[in-house]
């Protein structure tokens, strides 16, 4: 299996067809970005972390038994994946009250809700990805009751074990953002990335953020920040 034409350039990943129609490579850039590609940069390192800290969760998630896109990593920055068609949803699971969320509410970031809260946004970055629930999905044909229910399982599922595991590296996932797609057989799988761009990661101790809020809040030690998740994660 070799690397073909590029499929798709995205915010922190390109997308490659392969000589096998049914698998893809993915490639993890250091291009950072915020606020629907408004704020723009690089941080040092990223694409290699990215690719790394995914791939090592999507292994753990399999061991649980979670089906996921993952194939096998490349290199540090390369991996092979099932080729999927993404369902056009992004899947948001919050634990504590961060970000949009606080905002929206009116609520302390760092408040601690009674349960974890499950939310729905239509993949559109011009439409800069409108939050919607489940009358919408339905409506407008984006899954279908069999598969929202099938996501929501899973990410339930997938917020259990990972606060699980992170809990024993002295990190609180606060909150994070999925995405699921579907194979050729139409199994849906988990896909996209698991990683400091995707989740809120807090020091349980200090609470000091180890994710992308460190790029979009101009906090600094954004670099320190990504290389703390790769060290307690994978020891290097």
């Amino acid at each position: 299996m070799e690397k073909a034409q590029q499929l798709y350039e995205g915010k922190a990943k390109k997308v490659y067809a392969t000589t096998d129609p049914d698998y893809c490579i993915v490639a993890y850039k250091d291009d950072a970005t915020a606020f629907n590609g408004a704020k723009k940069g690089t941080i040092e390192g990223k694409g290699a972390i990215n690719n790394c800290v995914t791939n090592h969760l999507m292994r753990l998630l399999e061991q649980r038994g979670i089906p996921t896109h993952f194939v096998e990593q490349l290199s540090d920055r390369e991996t092979v994946v099932r080729r999927v068609t993404i369902v056009p949803l992004e899947v948001i699971v919050r634990n504590i009250a961060a970000g949009s969320l606080a905002k929206r509410l009116g609520l302390e970031e760092g408040y601690k809700m009674s349960r974890t809260v499950l939310e729905f946004c239509y993949k559109d970055d011009a439409l800069d990805d409108p939050m919607v629930n489940d009358y919408h999905i339905f409506a407008m044909g984006f899954a279908t009751p069999e598969e929202l229910k099938q996501i929501s399982d899973y990410a339930l599922r997938i917020n259990d074990i990972l606060s699980e595991y992170l809990r024993d590296l002295n990190i609180e996932l606060i909150d994070f953002k999925l995405e699921f797609g579907k194979t050729a057989d139409g199994r849906l799988v988990l896909a996209d990335e698991i990683s400091p761009d995707t989740c809120r990661f807090w020091d349980s101790t200090t609470g000091m953020k180890l994710d992308k809020d460190r790029f979009r809040r101009d906090l600094g030690g954004v670099e320190d920040a990504y290389q703390e998740i790769m060290k307690r994660l994978l020891g290097r």
